[in-house]
């Protein structure tokens, strides 16, 4: 089988954190002083020229040595360590601990230099571990070092360091072991070290710099997010107070970039990731050519291009990555601790490029380099379960290409092993058992052994439930037992959809951006349209309303869930609701992604600050629903209040979904929901009928209000919507409407009212035009009004609003904007608007240079009703950039979602393109008419696509005279108004001119 064709298991595979975090500690081991001395130099303290010096002792006989002094034979360990640090090679280090052991020697037990003396021998059995990887010099390293903290008194000047220096080999030993308990004492010794260092000496750089790396090793064993965001503190500080030229300044960026790299693979967020490549290329610029932290260098590059390339796909990205792990393992002598990371990142790597091209040679080599970092690697090293991890994944990739049990049950030995390995608590238990389910489901289709079924949806459970490993990866675990499950109905697809959508708030954070969280839902891969229809299929209606609601809009429903007002928790726990109103308002504006000044010198809008948020708003949700009548304080809506949805008509939900396509029906004062499926229709159906209506745009040249109809060659054939209107009427809405019993009601009274609530790909399709235009009464328009929303929740939260002389009405027209053609048409608009709400309502208009996109703002606050008659665009690449042309600028969507608008009445946007969703995104309606509904609009009327600048006049007038007669808007009055609007529009242009009426909408209540 093609690895393109097969469930991507590329997540179980990641790049193991090892390399990164023997860069981080390489720069942590090279700060430890030697001897006393701060900052080794080249030369003793006498002036001698220490290389001269150590190249006269290679030669000199042993009698010579032998009358040195414990002083010049502690300052030779100390020159040869130093050797050690720019050359790597073992001989030097080896003399080292050989001078620095006869130095203790002859030290006399009641010298005062007998701490320096245990120091330096524990800093070079320190740097011996580092280089050949023998636990029993890191238990000497630490030996010595505790011998040297408990000789030097308080308020000696070198505690600070003896803090430090022990601090490093506790954060070595729990590298080597896993033993949670170093790590404690580790940061014990390295936060002691700090708080003993003062402001301006030399070393606090170092000590920030180290507990970082003991920060980072901590937030890698728990995933606590606050252990990362100290990490990156103590490494930005560390590297503001390095200056440049300093030896240890690449250090200082290398492990800045470990901490970015994390914090990329937690929240996903780009910014990070190009800060850990800037970090990563700098670290590698500033190490020469010969240094022994080069390999290190090369390798955490590799890493970060490996990130982006899973980022991007960008082949090449992972060419790169190959080019930096293959220097980074061909700089690395045998018999180093960190071969092993180079072998297996490298096997990712090729793993990775296996997946993409399909060519087994590439497979061979993931396969190769990984046997070798599992042989390399020691029993009871905490990395030995990633390494069977990993082989694991190569494993089950050569048997589904290969179909050998051989390959199988390699497999099930690594995965077996890798679980067995891993912790409870560790944030990579839940990739381990997502591995034993994914295997066990193998080989359950090769046995159809129950047991082997058993397993897997053991593990499939366990994967989904461990919450201690990263959000991303927990709830792709769960998506890719839901994709199984879709496929093969024994793995319980309800269950795993379940199990799916729970994540989903811990997937898409209010943590993140809200840039982050659009390009998140992209990767869910319309996880609300197949659960929905896994669930229509077992007949749980009810549970797939809910499941579309909750897994729809989700960034709009998390922005809604922030301005929420608490008047009910104010009310009973004053002072807990104005701690979140306050939080909440904070972390809404700070989820925009940006400043609203475009600096932010206050750091309110960083990263940390809207990590810290967002947990701090979690706690206090969870407080608010420890009170009696609050216990399900803003949690998803249950089916039993979307059902109150349908007040004024039905509200019909179509789901379209590979061969299916259902309607769910909401009725007014029924307390269920009813079902029709629509066989005659289905995704393939959908994508053709979409793709057929953007022909038709693109050859009418259709594009903004003022679009002119294109120039066509003689033969060449007319686009025409006939057809995909009279599809959509036959397979989907006459049938809808024969359901509900209005094909048979030939009565001439006041037509039903439906409410459209279309998903997917649906979205993009004219369900109120549907019609056979060949045949009589063959439209929808013939029985019924039809009106869309984009969610249930924004039918629930209107009420009907009167129209009275306090009504203020704003009018917003633009006749002529800079870049844009004329338009008009706007200023007839406003003069019918002006005209209809004349002693009705007040009215206000900004027109020109007085409507600029604040100022609009401002206004809107003030006022309960907007018209915007003015150019609009559809930002494709970015939708929240979406917005309408004012002087001077763009009001765009991001900048509506900002307010808050309460008590609001009908939006009018007479503009093109402002119903036009992101085809990428269709559940989450980042349209400007669903922006104005999020903001506080119950009612709107916009545009599917562009306009004629001479209907849109037309079409307001009519509008406008049919609600100043109603009084009233939230009863579903503005949808009959353009029902008719667009009805006289039809008799005047002709019905067969969909480009010039179908465009018009309403959109809620």
């Amino acid at each position: 089988m093609h690895p393109s064709n097969r469930l991507d298991r590329c997540g179980a595979d990641n790049e193991q954190s090892n390399s990164q975090e023997v860069v981080a500690s390489h720069g942590e081991t090279g700060n430890e002083r030697i001897d006393g001395t701060t900052t080794p130099g080249s030369d003793t303290e006498d002036g001698i020229d220490g290389e001269a010096l150590l190249q006269l002792l290679d030669s000199a006989p042993g009698s010579l040595l032998a009358e040195m002094g414990h002083e010049m034979v502690s300052a030779i360990g100390t020159l040869y360590n130093i050797r050690f640090r720019s050359s790597g090679k073992v001989e030097d280090i080896e003399k080292a601990v050989k001078y620095h052991n006869w130095a203790l020697d002859l030290t006399p037990d009641d010298h005062p230099r007998l701490p320096d003396r245990h120091t330096s021998l524990g800093v070079s059995y320190s740097d011996r571990y580092r280089r050949t990887g023998e636990v029993a010099d890191l238990v000497k390293a630490i030996e010595c070092k505790t011998r040297a903290l408990d000789l030097t008194p308080d308020g000696h000047p070198d505690l600070a360091d003896r803090h430090a220096s022990l601090g490093v080999s506790y954060g070595h030993r729990y590298k080597r072991t896993g033993e949670v308990a170093d790590l404690v004492k580790a940061i014990e010794c390295k936060t002691r070290a700090l708080d003993l260092t003062p402001d301006g000496h030399p070393d606090l750089a170092d000590r920030h710099a180290s507990l970082g790396v003991s920060y980072t090793d901590r937030y890698q064993r728990t995933g606590e997010v606050a252990e990362l965001a100290k990490a990156i503190e103590c490494h930005t500080r560390a590297l503001d107070l390095t200056p440049d030229g300093h030896p240890d300044l690449a250090d200082r960026h290398a492990s800045l970039g470990v901490s970015y790299g994390d914090r990329y693979k937690r929240t996903g967020e780009v910014a990070d990731l190009v800060k850990a490549i800037e970090c990563d290329t700098r670290a590698l610029d500033l190490t020469p050519d010969g240094h022994p932290d080069l390999a290190d260098r090369h390798a955490s590059l590799g890493v970060s291009y490996s990130d982006r390339y899973r980022r991007t796909g960008e082949m090449t990205d992972l060419a790169k990555a190959i080019e930096c792990k293959t220097r980074a393992l061909d700089l690395t002598p045998d018999g180093h601790p960190d071969l092993a990371d180079r072998h297996a990142n490298l096997g990712v790597s090729y793993g990775h490029r296996y997946k993409r091209t399909g060519k087994m040679s590439d497979l061979v080599k993931a396969i190769e380099c990984k046997t070798r970092a599992l042989d390399l690697t020691p029993d009871g090293h905490p990395s030995l379960a990633d390494r069977h991890a990993s082989l694991g994944v190569s494993y089950t990739d050569l048997y589904e290409c290969t179909g050998e049990i051989a390959d199988l049950a390699k497999a099930i030995e690594c995965d077996s092993h890798a679980l067995a390995l891993t912790p409870g608590g560790h944030p990579d238990l839940s990739k381990r058992h997502f591995n034993w389910a994914y295997i066990s489901h193998l080989r359950y289709k090769r046995t159809r052994h129950s047991f082997h079924l058993s397993a897997s949806l053991h593990s499939f459970r366990k994967s989904s439930q461990l919450l201690t490993g990263p959000p991303r990866d927990v709830f792709d675990n769960a998506q890719r037992w839901a994709a199984l499950a879709s496929e093969h109905s024994y793995l319980c697809p309800i269950e795993a959809f379940r199990a799916t959508i729970d994540l989903l708030p811990h997937y898409i954070w209010l943590g993140s951006t809200s840039a982050q969280r659009y390009h998140d839902l992209s990767m869910t891969k319309n996880l609300a349209i197949r659960a929905a229809s896994a669930a229509i299929q077992s007949s749980e209606y009810r549970l797939a309303l809910e499941w579309l609601e909750h897994a729809r809009c989700v960034v709009w429903n998390q922005s809604l869930m922030l301005r929420t007002p608490l008047d009910d928790l104010r009310a009973l726990h004053p002072g807990l609701a104005s701690q979140l109103q306050q939080t909440s308002h904070e972390l809404h504006q700070a989820a925009s992604g940006a400043s609203p000044s475009g600096a932010d010198p206050s750091g309110t809008h960083t990263p940390e600050r809207r990590h810290h948020l967002a947990e701090q708003y979690a706690k206090l949700l969870e407080q608010v629903r420890q009170h009696r009548g609050f216990e399900h304080f803003l949690l998803p809506i249950k089916s039993d209040r979307l059902l109150r949805a349908a007040r004024y008509g039905p509200v019909v939900v179509i789901n379209c979904h590979g061969a299916h396509c259902d309607a769910l029906f909401i009725l007014p004062g029924r307390d269920h929901v009813s079902h029709l499926s629509l066989p005659k229709f289905d995704q393939q159906k959908a994508q053709k009928a979409r793709s057929e209506i953007e022909r038709l745009l693109r050859d009418k040249g259709i594009r903004e209000r003022t679009y002119r109809i294109k120039f066509r060659r003689l033969g060449d054939t007319e686009p025409d919507a006939g057809p995909v209107l009279a599809s959509l009427w036959h397979d989907v809405v006459r049938p809808v409407l024969d359901h509900l019993g209005y094909m048979n009601d030939h009565s001439s009274g006041t037509l039903p009212h439906i409410t459209w609530c279309p998903t997917g790909i649906m979205s993009f399709l004219p369900l109120h035009a549907a019609g056979d235009y060949d045949q009589p009464r063959s439209k929808v328009f013939d029985y019924a009004i039809s009106s869309y929303t984009p969610t249930l929740t924004a039918l629930l939260s209107s009420s009907p609003r009167s129209l009275n002389q306090a009504t203020k009405v704003l009018a917003i027209g633009q006749t002529n904007t800079p870049g844009c053609s004329s338009l008009p048409g706007t200023a007839r608009e406003l003069a019918c608007l002006e005209s209809h709400t004349r002693g009705k309502a007040s009215y206000s208009q900004l027109v020109e240079d007085e409507a600029m996109a604040t100022t609009v703002l401002d206004a809107m606050e003030q006022h309960d009703w907007v018209h915007l008659a003015c150019h609009a665009h559809q930002n494709l690449k970015d939708p929240t950039q979406s917005g309408f042309y004012l002087h001077g600028g763009t009001l765009e969507l991001s900048a509506i979602n900002q307010r808050t608008f309460r008590d609001k009445g009908l939006a009018f946007l007479s503009a093109c393109q402002t119903a036009t969703g992101d085809k990428e995104l269709p559940d989450e309606a980042i349209h400007m008419a669903s922006g104005m509904l999020m903001a506080g609009y119950p009612s709107v009327i916009a545009t599917m696509w562009s306009v004629m600048d001479e209907d849109a006049p037309f079409v307001a007038d009519k509008v406008y005279a049919r609600l100043m007669q109603d009084g009233q808007v939230g009863n579903g009055e503005p949808g009959k108004a353009l029902h008719d609007a667009v009805a006289g529009l039809r008799e005047k242009v002709g019905e067969k001119e969909f480009a010039r009426w179908v465009p018009y909408i309403h959109m809620g209540s």
